[in-house]
């Protein structure tokens, strides 16, 4: 349950966001958001992260469906087991969503994140991706550090 009510949660507020945006700012107009850390600008990107693949969104569009059903596959396989893999495994698939509702109905995605250290221009679907990869790779890590034991120097594997 946690796993549909996260991608619903994602694709829902993405969207609403990416609504609000779309109805209060035009293209290139900027507002501050909070103090120095984050503004928001509004921007309309055809490709993918980067601005890299212009005009390839109906491309990413598909590619995003596909990824979808991989990850709904292989979850009913029996794939992403506990708790941390599951729920990376659906902010991907919210994020995925997110991103691919836009390209494949619009042909570009509405960016307006700005974080003010200069890392690019994102919307909330790149942040659950992002966050989905994050947890994806401390589930790794935990089940790695799980599977050591001795005393760091020579670990063997159990």
């Amino acid at each position: 349950m946690l796993f549909y009510s996260i991608i619903v949660v994602i694709t829902a507020v993405d969207q609403l966001t990416k609504y609000w945006i779309r109805s209060v700012m035009t293209v290139g107009e900027s507002m501050p958001f909070y103090k120095d850390f984050i503004s928001f600008t509004y921007y309309q990107n055809s490709g993918a992260a980067g601005s890299s693949l212009q005009g390839w969104a109906p491309v990413l569009g598909v590619l995003a469906v596909l990824i979808v059903a991989g990850i709904w596959w292989y979850r009913k396989k029996g794939g992403f087991p506990g708790t941390l893999k599951q729920s990376a495994a659906a902010f991907l698939v919210g994020g995925a969503i997110g991103n691919g509702i836009e390209r494949l109905l619009f042909g570009k995605v509405t960016d307006f994140i700005v974080f003010n250290s200069g890392n690019g221009i994102m919307n909330l679907a790149d942040i659950a991706i992002n966050l989905g990869v994050v947890l994806y790779v401390v589930d790794m890590l935990l089940l790695q550090r799980g599977r050591w034991k001795g005393n760091g120097k020579n670990p063997q594997i159990s």
